[in-house]
């Protein structure tokens, strides 16, 4: 597999600092415990974030815009490459398992998205995205919509069901990091 791409976004409202920067494991942060990880399955991982603040650093895709919209940043981290698939998760999904990757990717070819789901939700942010949506998304986002579920409606999209809820958990605020810690490698 090519190519990976870890959102780490920023300040969380709920979390009330960035969480992309928490220590994770024997890792600085949670962003270098994925970067670690996910190096492990792609050739090529990239981390998007606004600014440089990793150290030690880590291969940046800086995403310029002002806004914290995740459609933009979609659309901004793939229009980076050109007719390639790229893999997308957020740097507070810590525990997605190389499984559940290898799964995603056996159907990437055949469609434009194809996303985890699990009983309850999809995962609009974990899964394989063709580079070319990204016009699409950015004119989304021009016209206000933010929820990246919309992309949905205009491209082939497969969702490939998982029994294993726990490996999508995210980390969105101080209980949840502190559940995350004592959580066990999925």
């Amino acid at each position: 597999m090519k190519t990976c791409v870890i959102l780490a976004g920023g300040k969380s409202s709920r979390m009330g600092q960035d969480k992309t920067l928490l220590p994770f494991r024997e890792f600085n942060t949670l962003t270098h415990f994925q970067f670690n990880k996910f190096s492990k399955i792609f050739t090529n991982v990239f981390i998007s974030s606004k600014f440089d603040k990793f150290i030690p650093p880590l291969p940046l895709l800086k995403d310029i815009s002002q806004d914290y919209s995740p459609m933009l940043a979609l659309a901004s981290v793939l229009a980076n490459f050109k007719d390639e698939k790229i893999f997308i998760i957020p740097a507070d999904m810590p525990f997605v398992s190389k499984e559940c990757v290898t799964k995603l990717y056996e159907y990437s070819d055949k469609f434009d998205i194809t996303i985890a789901q699990d009983e309850e939700f999809s995962h609009s942010l974990c899964g394989f995205f063709n580079s070319n949506i990204s016009k699409k998304a950015l004119e989304l986002y021009q016209n206000g919509e933010h929820k990246i579920g919309l992309l949905q409606n205009f491209y082939n999209v497969k969702k490939v069901k998982f029994d294993n809820a726990e490996q999508f958990f995210n980390v969105n605020d101080p209980s949840q990091y502190q559940i995350a810690l004592k959580m066990k490698q999925i």
